[in-house]
């Protein structure tokens, strides 16, 4: 299959997600053992191990700690949710010793990042399959359909209410009221803003000109903090719309709009992104042990939901401290690991990924020390 993972995207940067000996809540926990995991069932691992990035993955990073963390009481992970910008600066930087992000390291980043790991490189490992949901508040519309120009449209500001004609021939025989349309977007640097503004250019280029950016190009809508900010600004306001990971759209009992995949409206699902992420190839030209995926937004495979959401697990193939390398591979090796991927399918509605992908990343973590 072509299969390769997408470009770049909750709580406030402030606040980090800690799992410690007291973090293992049950409903965070994993389904399964996770102690049968093989970067997991090292009882001997001990220290501290920081991340940043993506929020998300705040749902699925959270998961991923606390049913490490099970396995190995004497390791602390902890993730902050400060967005995918942030989350790739730190990490090139060194503040971090994995980062969490919404779209691939940029040669530039990879450039950086080189002195970090050590003689070593920066690596993408795709390891969080979401769909983007287009969440809105509409009394009385419960199942909105959309067509990719009309979306475009809605976003760029062009169509202002709700009952523009163009809304209206996405919906026959849905009564849409005449109330104004809010778009709320990201005011953080977002891989989730950069993968649903490719999504844009590339289906509705002549409605949506401008290019894929992790920071929203256009003026007017209103913006918010985070993937919680936007899904709480949607909650709070009728007429809004907004682009948001569906898990969190979901937790907040949003409705979601169907989108136009060829001839079908398609709603989102962990199965529609896996189905666009199979069916879409592996960019070229990386690093070693990189696996980067340019996401087919235009592709019309079965059952497939191309505004979706591939996020990274940056790494090292080499740290200075050879401690924190063994633990970012260990728990790399969890994130992955079957237990770790059906844990945040559980918990953030996620796709776990392929047992070919899973065969690849591994092979990418197995340089990690060597």
């Amino acid at each position: 299959m072509n299969r390769t993972t997408l470009r770049r995207a909750a709580l406030p940067a402030a606040l980090a997600l800690s799992f410690g000996l007291a973090s293992c809540s049950g409903q965070n926990e994993p389904s399964g053992d996770a102690s049968a995991t093989s970067g997991a069932s090292s009882s001997s691992l001990s220290g501290e191990l920081a991340g940043a990035g993506s929020s998300a993955q705040q749902v699925a990073q959270q998961t991923w700690g606390a049913g490490f963390n099970a396995a190995n009481p004497d390791v602390t992970v902890n993730y902050d949710p400060a967005g995918s910008s942030a989350g790739r600066e730190q990490f090139v930087t060194g503040a971090t010793a994995f980062g969490g992000s919404d779209a691939a390291l940029d040669e530039e980043e990879l450039a950086q990042a080189e002195e970090r790991c050590s003689g070593g490189n920066a690596m993408d490992l795709p390891v969080y399959i979401s769909p983007i949901a287009v969440a809105y508040n509409l009394e009385g519309v419960e199942n909105l359909q959309l067509s990719p120009v009309t979306l475009a449209n809605i976003f760029n500001g062009t169509i202002t209410t709700w009952n523009d004609p163009a809304i209206a021939a996405d919906n026959p025989g849905v009564t849409l009221p005449s109330t104004a349309i809010t778009p709320v977007h990201r005011s953080d640097g977002s891989g989730t803003t950069e993968n649903f503004t490719a999504y844009l250019n590339d289906v509705a280029p002549e409605a949506w000109t401008s290019e894929p950016d992790s920071e929203w190009p256009l003026p007017g809508g209103e913006a918010a903090q985070g993937t919680s900010g936007v899904v709480q600004a949607v909650t709070s306001a009728a007429g809004s719309i907004t682009y948001a990971d569906l898990s969190q759209v979901e937790q907040n009992n949003l409705p979601a709009a169907s989108i136009k995949v060829g001839d079908t409206f398609v709603a989102p699902s962990a199965e529609g992104a896996a189905a666009a992420v199979d069916a879409s190839p592996e960019a070229e030209g990386r690093p070693e042990g990189d696996i980067a995926i340019e996401l087919d937004h235009n592709t019309t495979a079965a059952g497939a939901y191309p505004v979706a959401l591939v996020s990274y697990l940056l790494v090292c193939s080499s740290y200075e401290d050879a401690t924190q390398g063994e633990l970012v591979k260990a728990y790399a090796e969890y994130v992955i690991s079957e237990e770790g991927q059906q844990a945040a399918a559980d918990a953030a509605g996620s796709a776990p990924i392929s047992e070919e992908l899973r065969s690849q990343i591994t092979e990418s973590l197995d340089r990690i020390g060597a």
